[in-house]
């Protein structure tokens, strides 16, 4: 299990001599800062207890602490200890120095990323990033960067505490082999069976039902049709006729989506609710231009372009959800 914070506080408070410690293995690459060294040593306060590694006596968080006791001329110190083993004490140790005290630099995080991905290679890049206080998009750079595929395990850990494989492609197959024997099983039941979310199985089942291919194409295939837009979000977004008739025959015009949510603003079952109005607002979001498109995401700050990224992403995840959402209502009420 993980550590946190949470668990180390519940941890009863003992002294310890500070001659039995050990300073190897600090997350910060710089050392410690004598300054900050210098204000804790003459405060008049008792320093908060630090968080020890048991089996190697080394010190996971309270580095700074330490060194200002030494220098009071004190010989023990009040701490807390860690019993698991040596990849989860530096994790705690990031966290840690993440949270609270001293925050570590980026250039502490960015390190300390790269050996978390060393130690715990099955978990997920947004795994790694909450424990090291950076982007899940850096992560992933840093990850491509320092780690093969082939030593991939093929699965990674997610932050629900669940392991899903780095490529989908085989439990989508799974998944499909299973719907087309038994139709009736449950998108959880599927799920479990095939080692996917029940979001993926709910897209697996969509696309068995429309004829579809089960693999999404990915962005950059050579293979790939279409100047602009991944053909996954083409499939899920792309225009559809106004009504229940469903989507647009192979070979029809392309509709202006401007052209589409200005119809859908003129439908009274919208435009008279509030969650039409909601819906009305969302979907007006993305009938700008593609030259604004363009302009806007040429003017995306580099300092903030893989939160962006992120996000720009997860509610592309989520917009894929609520469309096959929608088609499955309209099915069912069919």
């Amino acid at each position: 299990m993980e550590p946190d914070e949470e668990a180390i506080n519940q941890q009863p408070v003992v002294e310890v001599d500070i001659g039995s410690l050990s300073l190897a293995g600090s997350p910060r690459l710089a050392g410690e800062r004598p300054e900050h060294i210098q204000v804790l040593a003459v405060a008049q306060d008792p320093l908060p207890p630090i968080t020890v590694h048991r089996p190697t006596m080394r010190v996971i968080d309270g580095f700074h602490r330490l060194k200002a006791a030494r220098l009071r001329g004190e010989h023990t110190i009040a701490a807390r200890f860690f019993d698991g083993d040596e990849a989860a004490a530096f994790v705690l140790a990031v966290k840690l120095n993440v949270t609270h005290g001293l925050p570590l630099s980026l250039g502490d995080r960015k390190r300390a990323a790269e050996r978390i991905i060393a130690t715990h290679p099955q978990w997920s890049d947004r795994r790694v990033a909450s424990t090291t206080g950076i982007s899940p998009g850096t992560v992933g750079d840093i990850r491509s960067r320092v780690v093969r595929e082939t030593e991939l395990t093929g699965r990674r850990l997610g932050q629900d505490g669940r392991l899903r494989p780095v490529d989908g492609s085989v439990g989508r197959l799974l998944a499909g082999e299973l719907l087309t024997a038994n139709p009736e099983l449950s998108l959880r039941q599927v799920a479990r069976a095939a080692g996917i979310s029940p979001e993926t199985a709910r897209d697996v089942r969509n696309r068995l039902r429309n004829g579809e291919d089960l693999l999404p194409r990915r962005r950059g295939r050579k293979n790939d049709t279409g100047p602009d837009e991944p053909r996954a979000l083409r499939q899920e977004f792309g225009p559809v006729g106004i009504g229940r008739q469903g989507a647009r025959p192979k070979g029809a015009p392309v509709p202006d989506r401007a052209v589409l949510v200005k119809r859908l603003k003129a439908d009274p079952a919208l435009r008279f609710t509030e969650t039409g109005r909601n819906l009305l607002r969302l979907l007006a979001l993305h009938t700008v231009r593609k030259e604004e498109w363009e302009a806007i995401i040429t003017n995306v700050p580099p300092h903030c372009s893989d939160i962006v990224a992120d996000l720009a992403h997860q509610f592309a995840v989520q917009w894929s959800e609520f469309a096959a959402r929608v088609k499955e209502e309209v099915a069912q009420i069919g």
